[in-house]
């Protein structure tokens, strides 16, 4: 086994550092949420609450009626969201890491050869 890291090292370490730097890049962009808001999104805000007027429901009453989330469940989402960014910036710091060591040409010593 030990021979087989020390033969393939490099190998390793790139294929290690291109995956960690995938994966890190792929959850950042598949986890972070939504800026901006499309103009279908607000159009359809738009017309339910034009509906709910009509309607003689005011949407304030309509949120207060609704139970509120406790605060133990949005710690946990809050913790989470903040897990998975760590995680993302952990995978992507070291990929490039792995990368980088991988590049670093080690000069050879006399017995090595």
């Amino acid at each position: 086994m030990k021979e087989i890291f020390k033969k393939y090292k490099i190998i390793i370490f790139r294929t290690a550092g291109a995956v960690m730097l995938v994966v890190g890049f792929a959850l950042y962009f598949w986890i972070s949420p939504k800026e901006v808001a499309t103009e279908n999104e607000i159009a359809a805000a738009n017309v339910a609450r034009m509906e709910a007027s009509v309607r003689g429901i005011s949407s304030s009453t309509k949120q207060r009626q609704e139970p509120a989330a406790s605060k133990f469940v949005e710690e946990l989402k809050n913790a989470q969201k903040k897990q998975i960014q760590y995680m993302t910036i952990l995978s992507m710091v070291f990929g490039a890491l792995f990368l980088g060591y991988s590049f670093i040409s080690k000069p050879k010593s006399d017995s090595e050869k």
